[in-house]
C-alpha cells in the first residue's frame, strides 16, 4: 500500500509528466524526420548517386541479407535529429543567456546599487 502511494506521488510529479510528453513529441519528431530522410532527403542524393533508392541497397552472404541501405537511412535520421537538438538547445541557451543579462542590466537594479553605495560611502 505505501509503495502505491509512493508511485503515485512520483507518477504525479511535473517532471514524469514533462518527460512523458516529450517523449511522445520526439515520437511524432522521428516519424517526421524519417519522411523527411526518405521523401526528400534520399531522392536528393539518389539525383548525385545515379538515382539510387538508399533503402534498396542491401548484399548477401549465404542466406542472409544485409540491408545496409536502411542502415544508411537511419544514420541519416540520427544525424538530422541531433542536428535539429543541437540548435534547438543552442537557441534555448542563447534566450536564456540574453534574459539573464536583461535582468542583471535592469535599470533600476542598478541605480539601487549606486545608492547603497553612496550612502555607505557617506557613513565613513
Amino acid at each position: 500500500m505505501r509503495m502505491w502511494k509512493e508511485f503515485k506521488t512520483f507518477i504525479s510529479k511535473g517532471n514524469v509528466v514533462d518527460m512523458a510528453v516529450g517523449v511522445i513529441v520526439g515520437a511524432a519528431f522521428t516519424s517526421i524526420v524519417s519522411s523527411l530522410v526518405k521523401n526528400i532527403i534520399n531522392p536528393f542524393i539518389g539525383i548525385f548517386l545515379g538515382k539510387i533508392d538508399l533503402s534498396n541497397l542491401v548484399f548477401k552472404v549465404g542466406h542472409a541479407t544485409f540491408k545496409y541501405g536502411v542502415f544508411l537511412n537511419s544514420v541519416i535520421n540520427f544525424l538530422i535529429i541531433a542536428f535539429v537538438v543541437f540548435i534547438i538547445v543552442k537557441l534555448l541557451n542563447k534566450s536564456h543567456i540574453v534574459s539573464k543579462k536583461e535582468t542583471k542590466e535592469d535599470p533600476k537594479e542598478k541605480y539601487l546599487k549606486e545608492i547603497v553605495t553612496l550612502l555607505k560611502e557617506d557613513q565613513k
